[in-house]
C-alpha cells in the first residue's frame, strides 16, 4: 500500500512537471512567432532602404558629411536590431 502511494505521489510531480514543460514551451513558441515578426518587419525595412539606395545615383550624386553618416548610423542600427534578434533566437 505504501508503494503504491510513492509511485502515486511520483506520478502527481511528473504530470505537474510536464504541464509545467508543456506551458514553458507554449510560451516560447510565441516569444519565437514574435521575434520573427520582427524579423519579417526589419528585413523589409532593409529592402525598402536598398531600393531607395538603388534608386540614386550614387556616381552621379557625392554624399558628403552629415548625409552619409546619417545613412550609415541607419544601417548600423537595423544591422544591430537583427543581431540581437538573431542572437536572441539562438539562445
Amino acid at each position: 500500500m505504501k508503494n503504491l502511494e510513492l509511485l502515486k505521489s511520483k506520478l502527481d510531480t511528473l504530470i505537474k512537471k510536464h504541464k509545467a514543460s508543456e506551458a514553458e514551451n507554449t510560451r516560447l513558441k510565441e516569444v519565437i512567432s514574435a521575434q520573427n515578426s520582427s524579423i519579417e518587419v526589419l528585413k523589409n525595412k532593409i529592402q525598402t532602404m536598398e531600393q531607395s539606395l538603388k534608386g540614386v545615383d550614387l556616381g552621379r550624386i557625392d554624399i558628403v558629411g552629415q548625409d552619409k553618416e546619417n545613412m550609415r548610423a541607419q544601417l548600423d542600427n537595423l544591422i544591430n536590431e537583427i543581431d540581437k534578434i538573431l542572437t536572441t533566437l539562438n539562445d
